[in-house]
This record gives structure tokens, sequence and C-alpha cells, in this order.
């Protein structure tokens, strides 16, 4: 089944993707964000979702290292749950913790100018969420 996987923030938004086997997983685009206009967010998303045959979508939830949400997976809650009423389907949710550290540490060996490090950054985040999420056997959250 393809998945697409979602890093959600308020200035970027990165997208990665699975192929049908979901053995490989892949980052797709970064998008812009802006919460003033998140209606035009969720449209570019459906349209990845039917451009690429996405049959799952999942959003990395920042829990804090306790387990305990902040303001930042509050908003991302809401994204999900409006996104699902978007696509009409389930919006699955996933621990993203560390997907940022983990994707820092290897764009920083990669020898990128921090530019292009910060570009890429959170497409290899929601590679990470969507890798997690994955190798849980897809057992996140519904929203």
């Amino acid at each position: 089944m393809r998945i697409l996987a979602i890093d959600y923030g308020q200035r970027r938004v990165g997208l990665a993707i699975c192929d049908a086997s979901e053995t490989f997983v892949s980052p797709l685009r970064q998008l812009a964000a802006d919460p003033a206009r998140e209606d035009e967010l969720w449209g570019a998303i459906k349209q990845v979702v039917r451009e690429e045959q996405v049959e799952a979508v999942v959003v990395g939830l920042p829990l804090n290292m306790d387990g305990s949400e902040g303001f930042q997976a509050k908003l991302t809650r809401g994204f999900a749950e409006g996104l699902a009423g978007v696509l009409g389907q389930s919006v699955y949710l996933q621990d993203e913790r560390l997907s940022s550290s983990q994707a820092d540490e290897l764009l920083a060996e990669s020898g990128l100018t921090r530019d292009k490090r910060k570009r890429r950054r959170d497409m290899l985040a929601a590679c990470t969420i969507l890798q997690e999420f994955l190798d849980s056997g897809a057992g996140g959250e519904s929203e």
C-alpha cells in the first residue's frame, strides 16, 4: 500500500512516501505552510494523494519527551482532523518526538550548505515518521 507521511510545521510541511510493497521510503517534496490558509495546504496534499495513488496518510505528532502534548501537538491534531475531512479517509498519527533531530544528524554528515539542509530537513523527518509507522505495524492512532 502506498502511504504518505507528513511532517507538519507552521512554515514548512515535509512529505515522504513509500512504494506499494512498503519496502522503500523516499522523500517526496516540501510544501509551504501558512496557518491562515490551511485549506490551500489541504488541497495541495489532496492533489498529491490523487497523483501518487496514496491509500493511507500518516502525520507526525510532536509529543513532548514525557509523552504529553504541547501547543504544536494540538495544532497538528487539528490539522490532521481537517485533512481527514478533506480526504474523506482516516489520517493516522505517529509519535515523531525525535524525527527532526534524526534528520538533522543525517544532514550534518551530508556536506550540504545550511540552506540546502534546511530545505531537506522536513522531508527527511517525514521519512523517519513513515519508517517508524511501518516498523510499528502501521499501528498509529487514527484521526
